[in-house]
């Protein structure tokens, strides 16, 4: 018997589906790019659902403007590398999951880096237009199942969260810019895929601003437990457009890549 099953954490998914999809999904290997508001929740679900094998990239820390969605971001992670902050979270519920961090960029000139073809799974959860069109691009020409999210900013409304394959996504800017690149640059993908998206498409409402050069209460490992550093960050202007986002939004989005997995998993 698996670690995993052993100890009781997963007695209630196993009672679903099975003991054979559980070692199933004990040996999948899934890599998933960014883990902000979507791909924090996704690695969350697979890892409670029982994946064994889950490597998380991205390459920001936490900003105080990720706490309202992102899963990892609290007022004790800001400042702290993203994906270690996620990774604690995770091994704390699976110790036995095998988690690799890889604090870096997703692109066209780091693709070779990551090993795609060495996963079962591929999730894109990138906000880079021309990141994400290069992984899509990647992805599809390889064997791994691939799977994306389109946007998730300017939401509210849980009931227009769909599933479809890419060329069918409608209402939603992401997708449409993103036809529009492979079009211009007549570079398409190998084979269809599907993607997560939502037609809703709402203005903001709000003043926006950056969140500044704040000095943030920042939890450090080095400076032992209990102790703290002040530090300065300032992330939000590197961005050439900041919208309004939801957790329950992001969190479905996220979730529901997952479920594309494990579904997938357990049907073949």
């Amino acid at each position: 018997m698996y670690p995993i099953m052993a100890n009781g954490f997963f007695q209630r998914t196993e009672l679903l589906v099975g003991d054979e999809a559980m070692r199933r999904l004990a040996d999948t290997r899934v890599i998933i790019f960014g883990v902000g508001g979507v791909g924090s929740w996704c690695a969350e679900s697979l890892v409670r659902s029982g994946i064994g094998h889950l490597t998380i990239v991205d390459s920001d820390r936490v900003c105080v403007t990720n706490v309202n969605r992102q899963l990892m971001a609290t007022s004790r992670t800001v400042g702290m590398v993203k994906v270690d902050a996620l990774c604690t979270r995770l091994k704390e519920i699976n110790p036995h999951a095998d988690i690799e961090v890889r604090q870096e960029i997703y692109s066209a000139e780091t693709a070779e880096s990551f090993h795609i073809e060495s996963y079962d799974y591929v999730i894109d959860a990138i906000d880079s237009l021309q990141n994400k069109a290069d992984l899509i691009l990647q992805a599809t020409s390889m064997k791994v199942k691939f799977f994306s999210s389109m946007g998730a900013a300017l939401k509210m409304d849980p009931t227009r969260i769909h599933v479809a394959e890419f060329w069918k996504v409608t209402g939603c800017p992401l997708a449409a810019a993103l036809r529009n690149k492979f079009k211009r640059n007549k570079l398409f993908p190998k084979r269809k895929f599907k993607c997560v998206y939502s037609d809703e498409l709402l203005k903001n409402q709000g003043v926006n601003r950056s969140c500044g050069t704040e000095r943030c209460l920042c939890p450090k490992a080095q400076n032992g437990p209990g102790k703290a550093e002040l530090v300065t960050h300032e992330w939000c202007s590197s961005k050439a457009q900041i919208n309004g986002t939801m957790a329950h939004i992001t969190a479905i989005f996220g979730f529901t890549l997952a479920g594309l997995v494990i579904k997938d998993i357990i049907d073949n």
